[in-house]
């Protein structure tokens, strides 16, 4: 028996001390991640753009990556204050874009190139090269004084496409039935389950959104490239711009030339020899390579970032990966802030297309607080903040939206899949039941709901549209018709939802901030960002106690597998997430 206790205390030691091992060298290695490495900025630099990663609105709010392998995926607001600084850096001559595509919405990508075209009034250059452009890596482009193309490539100027999934036929044979309840007309999110094509009304609203979106494209570049617009149309229209020498003589790119050309080119700007090399750093890595002053006054300003799908959530719930406003963390979030008595001011950037309506509720519920406890609160839209993103803007004092921006999509829908058909005639698998109230069985997937259930949960999404267009108009100072008329689900430009009462004013961020100190009468002042976000080490911790562990390899791996079809699986995932009445702009796909 004491051979025996030996070997086991031996064992459990080895175990126990194999444990501790492994942990000290993850936690290093956790930390070493943990320290930013900071470039080193050279004289005579060359600053490189390349935008074909996501862009979120904050740092790494939305690319949860391994703690391990810590790849920063830099936010909007950071790129572009590192350009505004670049303009008035010593040290950095130039830009050079290197981008065949973008993969941002129109909001972001028209905010970045418009600090692009400010860091090129410094009078600094800005020079362009792709093997071939994608019309929204042109977009982008079109600022450069000099815009190169492979012999080889080619420019996309084609116009915008909104790709939309139908799913009703499929469903059909599979013998699901999808047993829908929406308010209004134009609140198209649920058209993939009840038809095989548009409605017309979603057509006519599409159709107005993506000429709005595309017709800021072609003001632009005819701005930048010097060409008139009809002029622009006519090459998109015609399809003129096939191969890089049509682009040349169209005068969408100043010269064919491959990548060795453009670095010459850098070299002339430069004034170096042609065997000098280039010194060049990345925007990600310059908008890192300092640190960001915030300022060390007493009052603040906080910066709440709400982008992603709205869902029911508490914080560690796993979704973060994705860029979800989970309703509860936001909601402890922003209690934290209104009782923190240094925050006098309130900004909210809304880049969502909304969710869950009882979770963009009690969001709505702790700003209202949060406003009556006297914190100014001002929103500024990005790519969107439709549906549920735009019931979160009804506390405000003011809203500011890009010209681009998708806003206004009032309406609520609710989604209740049916698998008896499915179940019975596919799998032989039927249900009965015994209950001792007429509704005990409540909302079930396995028995189809009767028509007086039917009514009840077409009363219950009315209720909640009713609620809706209460708080917008008591926001926005109309009344309840006044609403509806421009709700029904009904979607808007930015620059539309301003004309129609929706949206104050056109501006960015900055203009949202500078309102927002206004507001609270504050002249020295500093932001602080929420949500805050983990550091390497705390990601690690969470893995280790199991929260998250294997969502992000996971999720890049279908992401990589999926390719172009990926925008229909997240659509799905959603669709599989939906719990409750819902809140969510039509889903849209734009072709860039």
């Amino acid at each position: 028996m004491k051979q025996f206790f030996k070997f086991v205390f031996a064992s459990c030691l080895g175990v126990f001390l194999a444990g501790m091992a492994l942990f000290v060298f993850f936690l290093s290695a956790a930390l070493s991640t943990s320290k930013e490495e900071l470039k080193e900025v050279r004289s005579n630099t060359v600053i490189e753009v390349n935008l074909e990663n996501s862009i979120p609105e904050l740092t790494d709010n939305v690319a949860d990556r391994s703690p391990f392998k810590h790849d920063k995926h830099v936010g909007l607001q950071d790129l572009k204050d590192a350009l505004e600084r670049a303009a008035n850096d010593s040290k950095i001559k130039g830009v050079f874009i290197h981008s065949k595509y973008v993969q941002a919405g129109p909001a972001t990508v028209t905010v970045l190139r418009s600090a692009l075209n400010d860091f090129k009034k410094s009078g600094k250059f800005i020079v362009a090269y792709a093997d071939y452009y994608s019309q929204g890596g042109y977009y982008v482009s079109s600022v450069a004084d000099k815009v190169i193309v492979n012999p080889n490539g080619h420019v996309e100027l084609k116009g915008i496409a909104a790709e939309i999934p139908f799913f009703k036929d499929m469903l059909d044979r599979l013998g699901v039935k999808m047993q829908v309840y929406y308010a209004g007309q134009f609140k198209s999110a649920t058209e993939s389950f009840r038809y095989n094509q548009m409605s017309p009304q979603n057509r006519a609203q599409t159709h107005e959104y993506i000429d709005g979106v595309y017709d800021v494209v072609l003001n632009d570049l005819a701005v930048s490239r010097n060409i008139p617009k009809s002029e622009l149309v006519n090459i998109s229209d015609g399809g003129l711009s096939q191969f890089a020498g049509d682009a040349v003589k169209y005068k969408l790119a100043d010269a064919v030339g491959y990548y060795d050309e453009a670095l010459s080119e850098l070299r002339k700007r430069l004034h170096l020899n042609e065997n000098e090399k280039v010194s060049s750093i990345s925007l990600s890595d310059y908008a890192q390579s300092y640190t960001k002053s915030r300022g060390s006054a007493k009052d603040k300003i906080a910066v709440i970032y709400a982008e992603g799908t709205i869902e029911m959530g508490d914080e560690g719930s796993g979704s973060e990966q994705d860029g979800v406003i989970e309703g509860n963390r936001y909601a402890k979030m922003i209690r934290k802030i209104r009782q923190d008595k240094d925050i006098k001011a309130i900004v909210l950037r809304i880049n969502s297309g909304g969710g869950s309506s009882m979770a963009s509720d009690i969001i709505w519920r702790e700003l209202m607080l949060a406003k009556q406890a006297g914190k100014g609160i001002i929103v500024s839209m990005g790519d969107y903040a439709a549906s549920g993103g735009y019931y979160i803007a009804t506390p405000a004092d003011s809203i500011f939206a890009e010209k681009n921006t998708l806003t206004g999509s009032i309406g609520v829908f609710s989604v209740i899949p049916g698998f008896q058909k499915m179940l019975k005639d596919k799998l032989g698998v039927s249900f009965d039941t015994v209950k001792t109230s007429r509704y005990a069985t409540g909302v079930s997937t396995v028995f189809d709901l009767n028509d007086q259930e039917g009514r009840m949960m077409q009363a219950g999404t009315d209720t909640i549209y009713e609620t809706f267009l209460r708080r917008v108009g008591e926001s926005r100072h109309k009344t309840r018709d006044e609403v509806h008329a421009i709700g029904q689900g009904h979607i808007w430009l930015g620059s539309k939802g301003k004309e129609l009462g929706l949206v104050d004013e056109i501006g960015g961020l900055n203009d949202a901030i500078r309102a927002a100190a206004k507001k609270a009468n504050l002249t020295d002042y500093r932001i602080t960002e929420y949500p805050k976000l983990q550091d390497p080490l705390q990601k690690l911790i969470a893995q280790f106690t199991g929260q998250n562990a294997g969502d992000k390899v996971k999720q890049d791996a279908i992401k990589t597998e999926l390719g172009a079809f990926y925008p229909y699986y997240k659509e799905l995932k959603a669709i599989e997430a939906m719990r409750g009445p819902q809140m969510r702009a039509p889903f849209i796909q734009l072709g860039n």
